[in-house]
Parts: C-alpha cells; structure tokens; sequence
C-alpha cells in the first residue's frame, strides 16, 4: 500500500505537492481529497501514489472524497496538456475541469476562549473601561458575539433548546444544530454565517475579536451532496391561528404543491424562526430530496426535421458518420453560410451517435444559445441530454455532471467548459461558431475550448467538428492546409436567397440633414414599413448603456472609472454612471468632478438609448432590448427569445447578444448602427472581428419564407471588412486579411504569446517590466521575436497598472521554450506568480 501522494492542489504554483496516505482509506489517481494547506482546507486532485519519503515535513490527508475517480485517464492528460501548452498550474486546470465547487462547503467556525470568558465576565462585572479606543457600538458588537458564545457553551452542555443570556435569542436557530454536528462533542463551534446573523456584526469585529484572543477560528470546510437539496413539505392544513408570516408560508407550499426547496422560502421579510415554528407545530417538515432541475424553458422548434438535407448537407453528415464509424481521429471545418442548416447536420449526427450507444458533446459560444439548442435536443433525444454552462448554480451545474459521469445523459450540450464533460466513449465533439472569441478563457487557466476539443477529439480517436460562416483565420488556413477536411454548405436551406446588404455612409448622412443621426433615414423608414407588414426587426448596436462618454466642455476631461483608465458609461433607467470592465459605480454627476464647470456633455450612444429613441419614433411597436443589463440570468434571455420567436414583438435591440445563431423566422430586417465601432480598435483582428459580427448579424435576416434585408450604417463604407461583409464574400475577406498577416507575420504565419506584467503599484509594473525587458534583450532567443514592454492599450485595468510583451514566432515549441525560460527568471527576480500573466494563442491584447 503506497505511503504517500501527489496531490494537485489549485493555487497559483507550478508544483504538485505531496501528503500522507491515511491509514482507513486509499484514494486514487484521479480521485478527490481534502487537504490542510497553510491555514486552510482544500481539494485537491491525486495524481500519483507512491512510497519516496520527501525530505520535508509531511502533512496528513483529512479525508478522501471519491472513491473512484472523478478524472479518468484521459481527461487526466487532457489537464496535463492543458497545464503544459498555457503554463498553467496544474491544481487550477483540474478545477477548471470539475464543476463540483458545491460539493465542497467553505465555511468558517468561533468558539470563545477562556481569555473572552474573562472579557465577557469583566464587561458584565465593571462595564466598559473608559480607556477603550473602541467605539460604544463596536463595544456592544463584542458583548453580543461574546454572550451568544458563551450562551451555546450553556445550552451545548445541558442539551437543551434554548441559550440564556442579555441580547440573545430565546430559541437558537435549526442552523446551529447543524453546524454543532460537525463540531467535536461537547464543543461550542459556530458557523460564521450563523454567528453573524444572530449577533447582526461584521466580519472585522470577529477577525479583531481573533487578533485579541477572545475568539478562535477553525476551519470546518467539508464535503457534501450537492446533487441533493433541503425541501419543505407541507404535511397537512393549517388548523388554528397563522400569523400573517405563517399563512405567507404556507400559502407558498400549498400553490407549489406542497414541496419546494427550503432556499426559495427564504425572504427579508420573513424571519427564520417562522419556518422552525411550523415545523414544531407538525404542519411542515424539512426533508432530503434530490435537486430540481429543467434543461431548458425555451420551446422547441416543431419543424426541426420536416424538411430533408439537402444534397450539401447529406454529403457532410456522411463525412461525420464515416469518421465516427472508423474510430479514428478525423478533424472537420464545416463551413456553412448563415441559415444553410448547420444545426440540422449537427443534430443529425448526434443523433446517429446515440443510436450507436455512444456519446457526443456540443459546444456553442453564448450562455443564450444553449437553451434554444437544448430544448431542440430535448425534443429529440429526451432524458439523453444534459447542459453545462456558467449560468447555472453550484448545485445545478454537479447535479449535471454526475448524470453524464453515470450515464445517464449522452449528449452533453453548453459552452467552453462543457469540453471536459464526464462522457463515456466519446464520439463526436462539435464546436459551434468555432469563430467566437468566447471560446477563449480569459482568466487562469487560459484555454481555448476550440483547440482543447480538437487536442481531446485526437486522444479519445473521435470526431470533432468545427462549424461556422465566417471561420477564424487560423481555422480555415489550417483546412487549406489539408489539416482539417473542408466542408462546405454553399446556399442556404429550401433555396432561399441571403439578404440584401444596403450600406448607408454616415457621412453623407450628415452632410444632408445637418445634424448628427443615430438613426439614419433610410433605416427609420425600412422599420416603419416592416412594422406595417406586421414582420419583426432586429438592430444591432454592439455598445452597452445610454452614453458611453461624459465629457466636460469646460476644461476637456472625461469622467472615468477610479480603478480603470476606462469612460465611465451613463446608465438612465438606472442612474448612475458605471464602468464595464470592473463594474465600479458613481452618481450622474451635475458638475464636472475636475473642474466644477456645469458644463457638462454625455456624448455618445449605447443600446439603452437606441432604444428609448426607437420608442420616440415607433410608439406603437413593442420593443424590447438584448443585452447585458436586461438579462441578468438564462431565464431572462428565454424569455425575452421566446416571446420573439412567438411573435410577441415587432423589434429586437441589442449588442453581439442578438447577432450569434438565433434562429427566428420572423425578422426580415436587420439594422446596424455603428458597425465600424470596432475599427478603431488597436487590435490586429479588429477587421476580422468586423466582418464576422456584420455577417453573422445579417444572417439573422430572411430566415423564414420571406427574403431579408439588411441596412448597414458606416463611417467607413470603403473599409474592406464592411464591404466584403456587404457582399457575403468570406473568400475575398480571408485572401486580403491574410496578406495583411503574412507581412506583420501575425497568425496564423506564426504563434502568439501576450506577457502581462500588472500591480496596483506603478513603480512594481514598471520595475518588473522592466527587469523582464533587460532580460529577453540579454537572453538569446532563436526564432522568437519579442515586442516590448510597451504600457498596454488599457494601461490600468481593476486598480492594476499593465505593462506587456507580444511575442511571436512560427515555432511553437520555441515559443513555449522562452516563456517557461521567463517564468523561470521572474520566480528568481522574486517577482510574484500571479502578476506575471502568461497568455498563449491570446485573442485580446487589449
């Protein structure tokens, strides 16, 4: 029996660390443990047992979790690739990987000490000292947690109910039972949650309660079933008198059929105790009961396969069945222009994988978009499906894994991190609008789900399928180099045609009205006419709130956010001013904060005003906007999708939201406002990302019998990524943005690497910038060209001053060389981990 394991723990550090085996259980490659680390308790990863003695002082395993693995092998290598190709620590991969976070309770325990017994009994013997540097109210806080404590000691010891003392409650809270479960006999731990909401104090009192000794602090984190949930059910009627509380209560139970989950009772008006004095009455009890949970709210469309494929698209479902069939690696570019039934391909092809008892795995880039595709695998494949995706809780979201990781669910639908998803003989992998930026992780660890598919497809022998209409770069280059097989769906579905582009210049625009238009005439009138025709509308704008700038006409400053160097944006419906980046907020001003001058002007528009002034001219429509301040959950996008897809609604506004894979057969114009705003950007792939947010937007358009039509408004009509937008023309945009890459050598002619080097110090940022600066001057780097430091374009993100290096090279391994090489020389120059950012294949160098 192996007396020792490696365990990945997910902390910032490039090191598996290692404890001793218990006695009472084995655990497994693969499988969970908790461990002490520092001051805490965490999970980790176990990925080697063995009998080598380290040197150092081991640490003993609290417990083993799982008693199989909860990684099998292959998604074992799959986390050591990932940890490998973008430098990240391995701990952080494997939690990226397992969305069980709700099986594991992060919680904090207080038991007073002999030395706050004595405090509490001077406080109640002499009063306060008139010497204290406490306040009278921070006084009051102590006694009350003090009091409480040593009240539990009373009630601990006896075995009854109740707690004595000044300030306390006369019956403690069921929640104090459950957390003196978990303590040892005889002990008086209590839960922080619970300790704070009976004594009403902050976290600081308790910390500073702690650095006095009056308070010790334990760490009771521990294991639990998230899979399952505390109902309330509702055991007979209610005889006798309710308060207005009580009948609330119960009122709510008897119209959700007598059981709901104890968590949706909960509410500021109604205190704790009227659930537990019900339960003592006999008319409800709180009982175990597997998790609730629906796949999705959106209704299915009823045609999904009335109609047939089409020769195009039967030729590509044979190249995806013919490769699942081999049981050999195959990689496939499916590109489809929008509405030619990529979907109907895909779902196809699932299905084909069911029926041969395998599984396959759907990935699609916008939380919106998997509800709609998971109701049309509902439809199809029932109780077979399951969703993954950040949207949804704790619970929900290891209620799914464990029903793919028994096989329960065989199709797995969600965005990026529903790549690691549990299945079982794994068939076939689809990554939907393989384009989307989305795809890319922007935080530790920064994969790219796209290529993480296509590294997880070759390890399992599978298929993985690419789809989109307007490809990345790198993705259609590598199928011209015969990497991938290219697939193509030239027209659309039942021959219908694609939309009438119309381009309106801005420019002249203002030339002849005088005046500055958000909407131009053209546009208003081709929405009055499709309002009239009783048809639907939708309109881009890829730009959040009412007014992104306020600007002083006096003294020339902007207002902008205290922790970034970022405008703050006007939000009206909710009065204030707000940044998007790190979400601080701030009071419309009346005046300008530099200056004082009344002259203040809010320039610009965001999606919140378009809309308002769509109101204003259409006053009759009903209109309804898509974007990140009205959908504040997957339940919000639903509903505001399906009351469209009803017909509910003549006009759709909205950001990026609107323009990815919706499928509604009533909008026959689509109107762009602002569609250069990205043009302007310092970004390499400003003109890519252009085309395809215009052409995917335009595809939204004449979707159902009626042919569509698009109105696009530009400053720069002769830009070629508005003009090959205009005329669906994706071969022309790629051969002219390719040779714009060939000669910067940008990707795909060679791999990219973004350094970022932050602190909430200037002087940090620029002395460790700097010193990694001297370093790739003096270091020899064979093939690998490095730009910088250079401050970088947003210079101060989230109180963090950034400075960057690009680096470039077109090998891969030579690239990967240098920067562990880096890492390396910054751990040595005590330059600490995490503000050293290393982004491989980076999509976003802003």
């Amino acid at each position: 029996m192996p007396e020792f394991c490696d365990v990945a723990v997910p902390v910032p550090l490039d090191m598996v660390f290692t404890y001793r085996v218990p006695a009472d259980a084995m655990p497994v490659v693969g499988g969970r443990v908790l461990v002490p680390f520092r001051q805490q308790r965490t999970t980790g990863i176990v990925v080697e047992l063995h009998d080598r003695k380290p040197s150092v002082t081991i640490k003993n395993i609290f417990s083993v979790l799982d008693a199989a693995p909860v990684l099998d092998e292959q998604l074992l290598r799959l986390g050591r690739w990932i940890a490998d190709y973008y430098l990240a620590p391995l701990g952080e991969v494997f939690r990226t990987m397992l969305p069980l976070n709700a099986e594991f309770k992060r919680s904090i325990g207080y038991r007073i000490t002999a030395d706050g017994q004595m405090a509490l009994h001077l406080a109640g013997v002499s009063g306060s000292s008139a010497r204290s540097r406490r306040t009278p109210e921070e006084q009051a806080a102590e006694f009350r947690v003090l009091d409480y404590l040593a009240g539990c000691i009373s009630e601990n010891a006896s075995g009854q109910e109740s707690v004595s003392g000044k300030g306390t409650a006369s019956a403690v809270p069921l929640e104090v039972a459950a957390s003196r479960a978990l303590a040892p006999e005889g002990s008086a731990l209590v839960r922080e949650e619970t300790l704070r909401s009976a004594t009403r104090v902050s976290r600081a009192i308790l910390s500073g309660m702690v650095r006095k000794k009056w308070l010790a602090r334990e760490d009771l984190s521990a294991a639990q079933d998230a899979t399952r949930t505390m109902k309330v059910a509702l055991l007979k009627s209610a005889e006798g008198k309710l308060n207005d509380n009580q009948r609330k209560l119960v009122d709510t139970l008897a119209a959700s059929g007598g059981k709901v989950p104890v968590i949706t009772l909960r509410s500021p008006d109604v205190p704790r105790t009227t659930l537990a004095s019900l339960v003592r009455r006999g008319l409800v009890e709180i009982v175990d009961a597997p998790a609730d949970f629906s796949v999705s709210r959106s209704k299915p469309r009823p045609s999904l396969f009335e109609f047939d494929l089409n020769p195009a698209q039967q030729s590509a479902l044979a190249r995806v069945r013919e490769g699942v069939v081999a049981r050999k690696f195959s990689g496939m570019l499916l590109h489809g222009i929008t509405g030619s039934g990529k979907t109907a391909v895909y779902l196809a092809a699932m299905r084909s994988v069911l029926e041969a008892g395998r599984s396959a795995i759907l990935l699609v880039p916008e939380i919106g978009l998997t509800p709609a595709v998971a109701a049309d695998l509902h439809q199809i494949f029932g109780d077979e499906v399951a969703i993954l995706h950040s949207d949804l809780s704790d619970k929900e979201r290891a209620q799914q894994w464990h029903r793919i990781k028994r096989g329960d669910a065989r199709m797995v639908v969600g965005t990026r991190s529903a790549v690691f998803a549990p299945v079982a003989d794994l068939a076939l992998i689809i990554v939907d609008e393989e384009h989307d930026s989305s795809y890319k992780q922007e935080e530790t660890p920064r994969y790219h789900a796209r290529d993480v598919a296509v590294v997880r497809a070759k390890s399992a022998n599978a298929v993985v399928v690419l789809g989109s209409a307007t490809p990345s770069l790198e993705s259609y280059f590598n199928a011209k180099k015969n990497k991938y097989a290219l697939v193509e769906l030239p027209d659309r579905v039942e021959q219908r045609p694609l939309p009438e582009v119309e381009i309106i210049d801005m420019r002249q625009e203002y030339q002849e009205t005088g005046h500055e238009q958000v909407i131009s005439r053209k546009l208003a009138a081709e929405i009055k006419d499709r309002i009239e025709r009783k048809e639907q509308v939708m309109v881009l704008l890829n730009r959040r709130g009412y007014s992104p700038v306020v600007l002083c006409r006096t003294c020339g400053k902007k207002l902008e956010c205290q922790n970034c160097a970022i405008s703050l944006t006007h939000h009206k419906r909710e009065h204030r001013m707000v940044c998007h980046y790190c979400g601080y907020t701030a009071p419309v001003p009346k005046a300008c904060v530099h200056c004082g001058s009344e002259y203040v002007y809010f320039l610009g528009t965001g999606s919140e005003k378009l809309e308002e002034l769509l109101h204003g001219m259409f006053p009759q429509a009903r209109i309804a906007r898509l974007d990140r301040d009205t959908v504040r959950g997957h339940e919000d996008f639903e509903r505001t999708l399906n009351a469209l897809n009803e017909g509910e609604l003549d006009l759709l506004v909205g950001t990026q939201m609107i323009a990815k894979g919706h499928d509604i057969h009533g909008v026959t114009l689509v109107g762009v406002v602002g569609a250069d705003v990205a043009l302007g950007l310092p970004d390499f792939r400003a003109a890519e990302r252009t085309f395809q947010l215009l052409t995917q937007v335009a595809g939204r358009a004449g979707r159902g019998q009626t042919p569509g039509k698009v109105v696009l408004q530009t400053y720069f009509q002769d830009h070629y990524a508005v003009q090959y937008a205009a005329h669906h023309d994706f071969i022309g945009f790629y051969e002219k943005e390719l040779q714009f890459r060939s000669w910067m050598h940008y990707p795909p002619y060679s791999a990219l690497a973004n350094v970022l080097v932050r602190s909430d110090k200037l002087d940090d940022a620029l002395q460790w910038s700097g010193t990694l600066g001297k370093w790739f001057d003096a270091t020899r780097h064979e093939g690998v060209r490095v730009l910088g430091p250079a401050a970088a374009p947003i210079m101060r993100l989230k109180r963090d001053y950034r400075y960057h290096f690009v680096l470039k090279s077109p090998s891969r391994e030579k690239l990967n060389t240098t920067l562990r090489a880096m890492l390396a020389y910054s751990t040595q120059q005590k330059i600490p981990r995490t503000q050293v950012i290393v982004d491989v294949d980076a999509l976003w160098l802003m």
